[in-house]
This record gives structure tokens, sequence and C-alpha cells, in this order.
């Protein structure tokens, strides 16, 4: 299949039927970040039919960038009578809709379409290996250090690698160490969600080293990351909000102040624009990091055709919620039975 410089397949679509909607997944337990806590998993859906193949995509609106559910909706609303006349190219995404989550529901619907469509699988048409089994990080929510403990003990019987929600930094020394005592054996990977000061990070790079910690997610605000250009700790640093948008341009900036990035779909906008993104970070010498917002199988498994490409992988939304999708991801011990995924992208 023939892709364009911005990774979209060059291709006219057909007549394309687009329904929009909005579907709530209840969480096991409320999961809480340095910017604040929620117990359910608000997704948009998007579903196209040609009257013979069904197909569907899922997002998550990421308030960090100004998004919300009736913002994608509005945003998907222009393009229902250009699809249903065959007006839209594959391309056209890029321009008519902003990097985010309404395109990146509508880019996976699309690729699914493609593969029901054409009758081969996504990971064939690109070119891509086949699904293979992949860990995912498991993540513990923000919390006091002894719950965090708690839970990291319980998670550590079965998971092997843990990422820890931080970002109150009178506690988060404690919380690392409390973790670490409680899973010795796990491997164990930090996140602040732009929770520190550059005075807190150095500070507690010291302590995660002591503690064994592999990866730093996201230390700063993103609008600070200037002042990571001091940082010579001995954990590497990974950009999560400091990386949104489909510019490979931007890895260049980032392998500045970091060794690593996390790319999510939501915020690139769609699967398309992630393979050249992913060339970019590894020409810049960034090591890469696949993970997703907290949603269900159905918006993990596009995420997933990349994990082969990463060093690590965090898409474990399945095991944080209360009920997954139907004939959504399995996860035994950990790791990701992708060959057993069927939920998308398949013929």
């Amino acid at each position: 299949m023939k892709l364009d410089r911005s990774g979209y397949p060059e291709i006219t679509l057909p007549p394309l039927k687009l329904r929009i909607g909005t579907e709530s997944f209840a969480l096991a337990r409320p999961f809480r970040i340095a910017r604040g806590s929620k117990m359910s998993a608000d997704v948009l859906t998007v579903m196209i039919d040609d009257g013979q193949h069904q197909a569907m995509g899922e997002a998550v609106p990421y308030a960090r960038y100004d998004e919300s559910l009736s913002k994608a909706l509005a945003q998907l609303r222009p393009l229902i009578e250009p699809l249903a006349e065959g007006r839209l190219r594959w391309p056209d995404l890029g321009m008519r809709l902003p990097p985010g989550a309404a395109r990146n529901a509508l880019d996976c619907a699309l690729w699914d379409y493609w593969a029901k469509y054409s009758g081969q699988s996504v990971a064939d048409l690109l070119g891509l290996p086949t699904l293979c089994d992949q860990i995912t990080a498991f993540t513990i929510s923000l919390d006091h250090p002894d719950i965090m403990a708690q839970q990291a003990a319980q998670a550590a019987q079965t998971l092997p690698l843990l990422k820890l929600k931080l970002g109150d930094p009178p506690l988060d020394a404690e919380r690392i160490t409390r973790c670490r005592a409680a899973a010795p054996k796990a491997r164990l990977i930090i996140d602040a969600n732009e929770g520190w000061g550059f005075d807190d990070l150095v500070p507690m790079a010291v302590v995660a080293q002591n503690c064994g910690i592999e990866l730093i997610e996201q230390p700063l605000p993103a609008h600070l990351d200037v002042a990571l250009g001091d940082y010579d700790g001995p954990v590497p640093l990974c950009a999560d909000e400091s990386c949104h948008g489909d510019d490979p341009a931007q890895m260049r900036l980032l392998s500045r102040f970091f060794q690593a990035v996390n790319l999510k779909l939501d915020k690139l906008g769609g699967l398309s624009p992630a393979l050249p993104m992913i060339d970019a970070a590894r020409d810049a010498g960034l090591d890469l990091f696949i993970g997703s917002m907290v949603a269900s199988s159905l918006a993990l498994c596009p995420a997933l055709l990349l994990a082969s490409h990463a060093r690590w992988v965090d898409l474990d939304g399945p095991l944080l919620l209360a009920q997954d999708r139907s004939g959504g991801l399995i996860i035994e011990n950990g790791v990701i039975k992708g060959a057993l995924c069927r939920l998308w992208g398949h013929a």
C-alpha cells in the first residue's frame, strides 16, 4: 500500500456511512495522576459502513490538550456528508482534523475498514511484523505510599513491569522506596505527569537510581523542558506530554532534553502518522515507548501494532477496566497475547 509522506494511504475513499458516538467504561478502581482522578474511561467511538463491511475505531479526548468528547464529535460531524458521497481522500484527514482523538478514532476505523475491504490484516497492509506477545506495564495510580505499596506487592505477584504514578513531591520518594520494597523483583518505571520542578527531579533521580528505576517519564511541565538541558542524572527521561501532534521535526528538539519518547495515537492523530513519527524518533536517537490513554481494547489494538518497535509498552487499559469490550485483548501475567487479537484490524 502506497503511503504519502505523512503516513496516510494515497486512496480516495469509497462512499462510507459514518456514525459517531460515545461510550463509558467503569474502572476497576479510581485512576489518579498528578492532574486529577477519574472513575470511568469515557471514549469516542467511530463506526463506518459501506453496506457490506463494518469497522470501528476508538479514542480518548484528553483535557490536557483542551479536548473533550463534545469537541471531538463536533470535529467529526462535518465529515459525515463528504464521506457518504465519496468525496474524501484518506490524506484529507491530516488537513481536515487536528492531531487528536477525533482524527485518531476515524483513522483507526478506516484502517479496520480497509483490512476488511481488502481481505488483508492491517499488519500485512503496512508490512509490519505479525502481532506477537508483548509485555505491558501495569499502572499503580497515585495514592498514599501505604496504598501504592500494597497495590505494587499484589500486582508484582503476576506482573513483571509496573509503572508508578507520581507528581506529589513531598511523598514521592517514599512512594518509590516503599513500592520497590514491596515489589523487589519487578521492573519499575515512574511517571510524574508534569508534577515536579527541576529541584524535585535532581534528588528524585538519585532515589530512582537507588531503587533500580528504569525510566522517569515527563518529570516537568512541558513548557519547562528547556530546564532539562541541565539534567545529567543517572536515570533516563521520557517525554510524554511534551510530545504532541504529528510533526516529525519535534523529535530532534525532544532529543535535546529526553532519552525516550512516549508515542500515543490519541496525541499523534492516528495510526497513519505514527510510522513517520517512529522513524523520526529513531533517527533522533530516542528510545520508543508505546502508550495509550485509559480505554478499551478497541483503542489499544492499533497501538499494539507498533509495540515491536518499542523498548517499553504501556497498553494496560483492559486491566484497569471493570469490564473490557467483548472480544478484547487477552493479557496473561502482564503479557499481551497479540496473536489472539481479533477485535480490530483483521479481514
